[in-house]
């Protein structure tokens, strides 16, 4: 199905109906409202679309595709998933999502108690959310390309937030799509407003609104990744921001834009060129970088 003509149906079980948009209750979350939206700004485009393989509900008129999706397991940690929800339980639901797209089953069953505290660790409705939120903005990247083409004006260049602890971009598909498409990534905040440059710690965190973000219980989650990065850093003669710059590098077609607020600072970042951290040392980086959890950029944006 072309993603343009997708529509997103979700059921919420245990109340008795279904309808385009979830029931939400009380402490929905911001993401599952936004895709709720998304769903209702569509209905128009979504009503053109050719009802072939599709079941009408009851004597509504609403379709949906004759396959749906459950995501009772996602989140959910009492049931599935053997106790534990991770970044690759994560990753694994968000593919069960977008095959699921790609191949026409465009109806999803969850529930407001599925992956909540007395289930699991993360609410299923806010993760199909996530994941909705995830495909419009990918699809936002390929329209903008396929728009521009066709005026054969290219689509050079996407900046968008991307550092070693945010990586978002590798995780909605933004990446994926600037790789295939030819379009050069543009990293603002990559050294993550200065956190990896080492000079925060739990003890020392930073002041003014990055305080809200970089907290000291996130601090102290991020000090086995940067000891890494400065072990990683010595045998290289470098420092953790000369590291963090390089690790973006080493990803390809990304450019990273740190902020230089004097010449020194431009001297150092200008010491992340030259070398390159090995194979290993990447996916290393990332591994550690994939164990923090709880950060959410002031400013996200793709």
């Amino acid at each position: 199905m072309a993603a343009a003509a997708m529509a997103l149906q979700v059921v919420a079980a245990g109340g008795g109906c279904c309808c385009h948009r979830p029931v939400l209750g009380p402490g929905r979350r911001r993401r599952l409202v936004a895709a709720a939206r998304a769903v209702a700004s569509n209905a128009a485009a979504a009503a053109k679309v050719s009802e072939e393989g599709k079941v009408r509900l009851g004597g509504s008129d609403v379709a949906v595709s004759k396959l749906g999706i459950g995501a009772w397991s996602w989140g959910d940690t009492t049931y599935w998933n053997d106790s534990e929800w991770d970044d690759r339980r994560l990753q694994e639901a968000k593919a069960a999502f977008d095959t699921s797209i790609d191949n026409g089953m465009t109806f999803f069953d969850t529930a407001e108690v599925y992956g909540t505290a007395l289930m699991g660790a993360v609410n299923s409705e806010s993760l199909l959310g996530g994941f909705y939120d995830d495909f419009i903005q990918e699809k936002r990247l390929r329209d903008a390309y396929a728009r521009l083409k066709k005026r054969g004006v290219p689509l050079a260049a996407n900046q968008v937030n991307y550092s070693l602890i945010y990586r978002t971009p590798e995780l909605n598909g933004v990446k994926a799509a600037c790789d295939e498409l030819g379009i050069t990534l543009i990293a603002y905040s990559p050294i993550a407003q200065g956190v990896l440059s080492g000079k925060y710690t739990p003890e020392k965190p930073p002041t003014g609104p990055r305080a809200n973000t970089y907290t000291p219980e996130f601090l102290t989650k991020l000090q086995p990744l940067m000891n890494r990065i400065k072990e990683i850093g010595e045998s290289y003669g470098k420092n953790p921001t000369q590291v963090s710059l390089n690790w973006l590098t080493c990803q390809g077609n990304v450019v990273p834009i740190p902020g230089a607020k004097n010449a020194g600072q431009a001297q150092e970042f200008a010491g992340a060129l030259g070398w390159s951290l090995t194979g290993d040392e990447v996916e290393e980086l990332r591994s550690l970088a994939r164990e923090i959890k709880g950060i959410k950029m002031p400013i996200e944006e793709s």
